[in-house]
């Protein structure tokens, strides 16, 4: 049940193809996706009318087909948060942003059930439905950008909201007070200044208030050019931004110097040193990375936590090495007759310039020494001081 569930837990994460039902899967959920927005379009036209029950259908069958994904998610959600609890990363994922988007695509069809009442109110959140794509966006390179400058920027956002919210608040209370004795009905309080300023300093124009005396025209004139420049920070600082991300992905690409790593693997067995640890506590050489845990049909993410178990097979990174000098290291497999078999290191007839470094035997690495004997089977590992061309 655990393997199937870890797989139900692949299949619908948005984007990942590994498999043919894993394309599948995102294919239907998109297209799903899209069938409600257009249903919930195209019933607002009078064309509509015709197909009412075949479109109240097809919006039982799409948020039955929400629900269903909502719940796979719950019952996978130990898969979202690892390092938590079963129950807890259900709650974790329940408050979550996608968690609270996905309830909201398929609750509001089913609560007019229950509250007849408020049938009206609860079907204008079906329009959470179109915060859904956001799951597919992430998953892409250009809304990620998005995000990075949104979030890059935010300080300077939030400062020229606050400056623009600032200036229309003095601006409605400003009109106010000149505009309230000439024309009563249409400033009847702040909060209809706060209307006009909006619509001027956001050069919306709506047109439904505007002032008629001399002094609140000028005002108005200073405030509309005023808003312009206003507008146009927040604008500026996420254009900028946007440039200062494109810049800096192609400084990335073409101003650096790809360098190929070379992996090496090591498994785990019953008496290694690491077997039972985790892996943050596990001092590994400056210039080794792990990069991957092979656990049976598993592929891990090396995360602090994870513990290493026996037969885990260790999938290693090594740092590029720049050879300025050639490194002549060569592996050689003794098999039954060969002279070395039964031998000292220290009285094999071999040159001066080649070392012994490492000896492989079954599943163990030995350092060798001069009184290490050689065995048939065993894997010897030499350096050659000798250069070769």
């Amino acid at each position: 049940m655990e393997k199937f569930r870890k797989k139900v837990y692949r299949t619908i994460q948005i984007g990942h193809n590994a498999t043919k039902a894993d394309y599948l899967f995102d294919v239907i959920i998109i297209t799903i996706i899209l069938l409600s927005l257009f249903l919930a379009v195209f019933q607002t036209f009078e064309a509509s009318r015709p197909y009412h029950e075949i479109i109240k259908t097809l919006e039982l069958v799409t948020s039955i087909l929400f629900a269903i994904e909502y719940g796979l998610r719950i019952w996978t959600a130990k898969y979202i948060y690892p390092e938590k609890k079963e129950l807890s990363a259900i709650i974790t994922f329940m408050f979550s942003f996608f968690g609270i988007i996905d309830l909201l695509t398929f609750l509001p069809y089913f609560i007019p059930f229950i509250f007849p009442s408020g049938a009206v109110v609860f079907k204008v959140f079906r329009i959470f439905r179109v915060l859904k794509l956001f799951r597919i966006n992430t998953k892409y390179d250009a809304f990620n950008v998005i995000v990075n400058v949104l979030s890059e920027k935010k300080m300077q956002l939030f400062s020229s909201i606050l400056m623009i919210l600032v200036l229309m608040i003095a601006s409605s209370l400003c009109m106010y007070n000149l505009e309230h004795d000439a024309q009563p009905e249409a400033f009847k309080n702040a909060f209809s200044g706060l209307w006009w300023s909006m619509s001027a300093l956001l050069t919306v124009g709506y047109g439904d208030i505007y002032p008629i005396t001399l002094a609140g025209k000028v005002v108005a004139i200073f405030i509309t050019f005023l808003g312009v420049g206003m507008v146009a920070i927040p604008t500026g600082i996420i254009s900028a931004g946007f440039v200062e991300q494109y810049s800096k992905l192609k400084t990335i690409a073409f101003h650096s110097e790809e360098r190929e790593l070379k992996f090496v693997t090591s498994t785990v067995y019953e008496c290694h040193p690491w077997n039972g640890k985790e892996v943050k506590s596990i001092v590994f050489p400056p210039q080794l990375i792990l990069v991957m845990v092979k656990r049976k049909d598993e592929a891990l993410v090396p995360k602090g936590n994870l513990v290493l178990k026996e037969n885990d097979i260790l999938i290693l990174a090594a740092k590029h090495f720049k050879e300025e000098h050639h490194i002549n290291l060569r592996e050689i497999v003794i098999k039954e007759k060969n002279p070395w078999v039964g031998q000292q290191l220290k009285d094999l007839d071999i040159s001066r310039q080649e070392i012994i470094v490492m000896i492989r035997r079954k599943n163990k690495m030995i350092i060798p020494n001069g009184s290490t004997f050689i065995m048939v089977g065993d894997s010897v590992h030499m350096y050659s001081k000798i250069e070769q061309d």
